[in-house]
């Protein structure tokens, strides 16, 4: 299973989003320069993020694109979930009745078994605690000294 660029990317847009909730909205040029992606790009996702309820944009002078909710409420199953569809590893985990042999199947388990790890270990991560890991890994940085 090899995620997407619409994953990779729309997880470092949501960072950006979560890094300026409740002070200001924060326009896609600025994300694309930071974050070094294209701006072009960042738009479909912006559109399928909104689709799902979970950021808004603002128009005008100071316009820009917010997170809908709080960071400590967004997961990265949320955005993977909202960017990719179905994260199953393989199709009979999610839809057993497609598959004639989902009730035999002597590897089906392990399928469901991984899948279920995956989901759970991204639903438990979220925007805030990006937030909270960057910006202790930043003041770390910030404390070493070099000779």
């Amino acid at each position: 299973m090899k995620l997407s660029t619409r994953s990779r990317y729309g997880l470092r847009l949501m960072f950006e989003l979560a890094l300026g909730y409740g002070t200001r909205a924060v326009q896609l040029q600025d994300i694309a320069k930071k974050q070094d992606l294209s701006e072009k790009y960042l738009g479909k996702l912006v559109f399928q993020l909104k689709k799902v309820n979970l950021i808004d944009s603002i128009r005008g002078a100071h316009g820009g694109y917010t997170l809908k909710r709080e960071p400590d409420t967004i997961t990265v199953l949320d955005i993977v979930s909202a960017l990719e569809g179905d994260l199953s590893i393989v199709d009979c985990t999610s839809k057993s009745l497609e598959c004639n042999r989902s009730r035999t199947c002597p590897s089906r388990n392990i399928w469901c078994g991984l899948s279920k790890v995956i989901n759970d270990y991204l639903s438990v991560i979220t925007l805030a605690n990006l937030v909270e890991q960057y910006s202790s890994d930043a003041e770390l940085a910030e404390d070493m000294y070099f000779i």
